[in-house]
């Protein structure tokens, strides 16, 4: 793979977890493989959260970049 001349492509998605900011980062993965070939890397953009009614936190989210090869 490396030495030869690739192009990515890089989009942004988000997950989301109410465990940890890991887990909305493996959730954000599992749906990108499934949709994509060729994951390559991400990049995490911003990480956030909801905050329930009992003042907890009720939800991890995490923006990504994730990038993957085109198909020739």
């Amino acid at each position: 793979m490396y030495g030869k001349d690739r192009i990515y492509k890089k989009v942004e998605i988000i997950g989301v977890s109410a465990v940890s900011i890991e887990g909305a980062i493996e959730t954000a993965l599992v749906r990108a493989r499934n949709s994509l070939d060729k994951l390559s890397w991400f990049e995490v953009q911003e990480i956030r959260g909801h905050i329930g009614a009992d003042g907890k936190v009720a939800e991890y989210q995490v923006v990504l970049k994730v990038s993957f090869e085109l198909k020739d």
